[in-house]
């Protein structure tokens, strides 16, 4: 059953609980209807050197079980006369091999030597893994199979994320009969072989986690305000084991969130602060706390975005919606830790109160800034909510935002940009990104970028430094300025917002969801022992 089903009630027709509610009663509508008895597909893979011609190929164990005991040798037969062996991410369709299952999708995973590649800061072999099976999903989707059965392939979570995350499309908002067809996915169980359920089931969590964030992302803008946006939050981590608490504009007033505000003002909509806890350890465990960067809309304010530019800002918001997945997989997985996050929600707009180039805002800190920029006011939103941080006294903070372009020029889409000052930090997240194949890279947090935020006179900081590019740089040291003692990491997400759909395979063109599933195995392994039922599966830390 989907997870999306525990939702409560709608609050307003367009949250995302209506919509996965409505979606599942009408998938099962559908299955009673279109299909007695439902059908059935299975994807199974097979090892190959692609580097050797003559390699006949290798199938995997639940592969090989399920050739020898159930077709008696016909589906590898098959296989060889359909041609070459499948490469990685290549799938051959097999059908009616055998009563139980109406088509068979074998899947490409390369060679059975890929493990972990210290100079891509990749698990190889858990990557393929989840393209493979999203490829032999998606082909079965287009079939219109109701139940998809998924041999772990060796790495049961890397199976689930990417078979739960290879079929997910955003769709809510055509015409029912025009919808592509989403299956139920589940893991194959052979009783003569060891079965992973708890990595399968671990991997179907941060996939959902993940969807969530992207169907957030996906909303139009005028469908996701920051109203809405508190609105779908409260349903969808309802009974969840997250308490969510909805401020509004007058206690950011009364807290002193003057650079929240000031962004805030350019627009009708009025500003929501959510605050999120998750009570997974003792009282006396100091929280962790994220924070997430929660525009709505992005316009650019007076210093105005082109058309262009403008057209994928609904997703300015996914350090918001990052959090807000995070969270509700923390809480799905009963992690032992304590979790605040802390999510300042708003449109940045053009009107006739909107911050101008050459304001300055003072804050709380008591520290005065110059806005030189008003298109870079990622950083403004997210200052008051580090600086209410210390009122937890945290473990140490984490910001995931979207603040600036440049690292697409630097990165592409392969990876997030983090700065930190902690090396444990660093250590952790990096491996977490190895482990989930969703990668970070470190950027400086030299002092040479500080002192351009800081090169004026009359001000103490400039939102916008003086020297030539080093833009995310900048950026990260003017946060640093208003940050409370302690442990602190940036995740610079701007770059990875959205994908294409060829750069991951296993994601769909539009929102990407980035870097939920990294975020979650980061937290997971910071509190996971050994004999801990949990996330930490990296063989070997880079």
């Amino acid at each position: 059953m989907s997870p999306w089903r525990s939702l409560v009630k709608p609050i307003v027709p367009r949250t995302i609980g209506a919509i996965f509610r409505r979606n599942f009663s009408q998938a099962i509508k559908g299955t009673e209807k279109c299909a007695s008895p439902p059908s059935k597909g299975l994807v199974l893979g097979i090892y190959v050197d692609e580097d050797d011609v003559f390699d006949s190929g290798t199938l995997t164990p639940a592969a090989a079980r399920y050739n020898e005991a159930l077709t008696n040798g016909r589906l590898l037969e098959l296989i060889h006369l359909a041609g070459p062996i499948p490469k990685r991410g290549e799938v051959r369709i097999f059908y009616d091999l055998e009563p139980t299952f109406k088509a068979v999708a074998v899947c490409g995973l390369g060679s059975d030597c890929l493990g972990y590649e210290s100079s891509e800061k990749l698990d190889e072999s858990k990557e393929a893994i989840r393209v493979a099976t999203a490829s032999g999903c998606r082909e079965l989707q287009r079939l219109e199979t109701n139940f998809i059965y998924v041999e772990d392939m060796g790495h049961a979570e890397s199976a689930a994320e990417g078979a739960h995350m290879g079929i997910w499309i955003n769709q809510e908002l055509k015409k029912i009969e025009k919808r592509m067809f989403v299956p139920h996915c589940q893991l194959h169980i052979d009783r003569a072989l060891p079965c992973d359920s708890d990595g399968w089931r671990i991997g179907a969590i941060k996939a959902e986690a993940q969807n969530l964030a992207r169907q957030l992302q996906e909303m139009p803008p005028n469908l996701m305000t920051p109203t809405t946006f508190a609105q779908n939050v409260v349903q969808i981590l309802a009974n969840s084991g997250v308490n969510v608490e909805v401020k509004v504009r007058s206690w950011a007033e009364a807290q002193g969130m003057s650079s929240f505000l000031a962004v805030a003002k350019g627009s009708c909509e009025p500003p929501i602060f959510l605050e999120l806890s998750y009570y997974g350890a003792g009282s006396k465990e100091r929280p962790i706390v994220l924070v997430g960067q929660g525009n709505t809309f992005d316009s650019g304010g007076l210093c105005i975005k082109t058309c262009k530019g403008q057209q994928m800002m609904r997703g300015d918001m996914s350090g918001a919606a990052c959090v807000v997945a995070a969270c509700r997989a923390i809480a799905s997985m009963k992690l032992p830790v304590n979790i605040r996050g802390l999510i300042p929600l708003c449109e940045h707009m053009i009107g006739c109160n909107a911050i101008k180039p050459g304001d300055v805002i003072s804050v709380k800190n008591g520290k005065n800034i110059e806005v030189v920029d008003v298109d870079r006011e990622g950083p403004l939103v997210l200052i008051d909510a580090l600086l209410y941080a210390e009122t937890f006294g945290p473990k140490y903070i984490i910001d995931v935002s979207t603040t600036s372009e440049s690292v697409l020029d630097s990165f592409g889409k392969v990876c997030s940009a983090v700065f930190t000052n902690s090396e444990a930090l660093w250590q952790r997240i990096k491996s977490a990104g190895v482990h989930t194949g969703d990668r970070v890279w470190r950027l400086p947090l030299w002092d040479y970028f500080t002192e351009q935020i800081r090169s004026v006179e009359h001000v103490d900081v400039q939102n916008v430094g003086r020297c030539v590019g080093g833009e995310p740089c900048c950026q990260a040291a003017f946060l640093r300025e208003f940050l409370p003692c302690g442990q602190w990491m940036h995740v610079d997400a701007n770059n990875v917002m959205t994908t294409l759909g060829v750069d991951y395979p296993y994601l769909r063109h539009g929102m990407a969801g980035r870097p939920t599933r990294t975020l979650i195995e980061f937290i997971a392994q910071s509190i996971c022992k050994e004999s801990d039922i949990c996330v930490q599966r990296t063989q070997e830390k880079p």
